[in-house]
């Protein structure tokens, strides 16, 4: 920065060309009448800002300069004497209202961290001592493997249901059948699809994750199934209207091939289309990272299951019935390391597997969740966790209806309930046990989202409604939920034998 000195003396030469242009002092405005010119009426204007601007330079530089002067001139005695005033201005307290957005808190964080890094190492050192070391060779390799066989079996002949909806779309295409006769066999196949596996499961008397592995592979081909045959649904109608003369300005391109079919199959995706946006290449170093992070974090959740969510179940009573402080205390023992593990599953699927199945076939749209953390209403956090459930539902089930003349609430209606029908499908078959908690859990968030977007329009804060979601989702539903299907089960089993 240049010295007051100069910033002075570049003042009084702009000031002075203008003194000259104004009065007359050049030749062009002196002999030239009344009339100016208008270059000269534009360097005018623009000398005035530049004048402007290095005065108010010019201004902060000399109070800083004056600051700093009398900071190292100022003798000592004068300095906070006692007569001189200690309060000058108006202010407001850190933690007013006022003030308390205005500032960061990464202190306050930092403690909350290091005191949530105390609480948990107690309450492992005191399980460690109660318990011991709980998980043992018996998470790796189940002793149950060899009923297993049967779902293993079943898992790997599932991809007979997409070959027959290929032969049937294969066949509307070439116009052997009729479309009534076409939407008639995609649901027999889709509806085989999820049946066979639940028979298969019910027959047997499989591992409980076994079966919840099964289920949810069934019901990931299932909506595979029916976004494959809606899709190709919709681009015959286009078709037929291209070949009609409406729509002319758009190409319509309808093509049946295995390939397209079996890439869907397998791709990390639910909604079908011929063509996906693709990488360049495949990271193998990354892939290599990722393997090994998702080794760690299954170790971890098999961890946490082992040594703490099994000793709390099973030393718990029916949540429903006993002593309501009991049953309380219970949930609430129980809603930590359940939130690990479902945060960690969250990892480990959503992020870590996904994106290494991505990866291997080169799938370029990974955006697989959003923020749902920040999410201040539940019908938020749905529509932000699972993006690849929400377009599969959003593409074949809401607008859908809504294109048919339901209104939006009955759409929102159809959509919970269908995702609650699939719910309770993976945890009660496995199970064995049809109690409907899981279908009421996710039906009951409708009018979760119904409060949580009362409370969000009423107060309008976000992080009310983000701690709403929180203490409804995962404190209380999800415990409560894990509480209620293994005593069920436990009842179940104790009345057979």
């Amino acid at each position: 920065m240049d010295p007051p000195e100069t910033l002075t003396s570049s003042t009084d030469d702009n000031n002075n060309n203008l003194r000259r242009r104004r009065g007359g002092g050049g030749g062009g405005v002196g002999g030239g009448g009344t009339e100016l010119d208008s270059s000269s009426v534009e360097a005018s204007s623009s000398s005035d800002d530049v004048t402007s601007d290095v005065r108010n330079d010019e201004s902060k530089v000399d109070r800083k300069e004056e600051n700093e002067e009398k900071k190292e001139t100022t003798p000592l005695k004068y300095v906070y004497r006692a007569s001189a005033p200690a309060h000058r201005r108006n202010k407001e307290s850190p933690l007013s209202s006022a003030a308390i957005f205005n500032q960061s808190h990464a202190g306050l964080l930092n403690l909350c961290i290091v005191v949530l890094i105390a609480v948990n190492s107690r309450l492992i050192i005191e399980n460690l001592m109660k318990y011991g070391l709980l998980i043992g060779s018996g998470f790796w390799r189940s002793s149950t493997s060899v009923r297993d066989w049967p779902l293993l079996m079943c898992c790997l002949s599932l991809p007979i249901f997409p070959l027959a909806a290929f032969l049937v779309e294969k066949l509307a295409q070439k116009n052997y059948m009729t479309e009534y006769v076409v939407v008639t066999l995609h649901i027999i196949i889709t509806t085989a699809s999820i049946l066979y596996p639940v028979l298969v499961i019910l027959r047997c008397d499989a591992a409980f994750l076994s079966g919840v592995t099964l289920m949810m592979f069934a019901c990931i081909v299932w909506m595979k199934l029916v976004s494959y045959a809606h899709t190709n649904y919709d681009m015959r109608q286009l078709a037929r209207s291209a070949d009609e003369g409406e729509n002319y300005a758009i190409n319509y391109s309808y093509d049946v091939n295995i390939k397209s079919l079996a890439y869907f199959m397998v791709a990390p995706t639910l909604c079908y289309q011929l063509s996906y946006p693709r990488s360049a290449s495949i990271r193998k170093g990354w892939l290599a990272r990722q393997l090994i992070k998702l080794v760690i974090f299954t170790g971890l959740m098999g961890f946490i299951i082992e040594q703490y969510i099994n000793p709390i179940v099973r030393s718990s009573q029916h949540p429903l019935k006993g002593d309501l402080l009991y049953g309380i205390e219970r949930v609430l023992k129980l809603s930590v390391p359940n939130l690990y593990v479902w945060l960690c599953m969250f990892y480990c699927l959503f992020h870590i597997w996904l994106n290494i199945l991505a990866e291997i076939l080169r799938f370029g749209d990974r955006e697989f969740y959003k923020d749902w953390w920040n999410a201040k209403t539940i019908d938020e956090y749905w529509r932000l966790w699972n993006m690849p459930v929400h377009k599969w539902m959003v593409r074949h089930i809401y607008f859908p209806c809504l294109r048919n003349g339901l209104p939006k609430g009955v759409a929102v209606l159809i959509s919970f309930f269908i995702s609650a029908v699939f719910h309770e499908l993976c945890i009660a078959v496995p199970c064995r046990l049809f109690k409907f908690w899981a279908f009421l859990g996710i039906m009951f968030q409708i009018p979760l989202a119904i409060l949580t977007n009362f409370l969000q329009n009423k107060f309008k804060s976000s992080n009310l409604g983000n701690m709403t979601f929180w203490c409804f989702f995962c404190i209380v539903g999800q415990p409560m939920c894990v509480l209620l299907y293994y005593h069920d089960v436990m009842n179940r089993n104790g009345s057979s034998s």
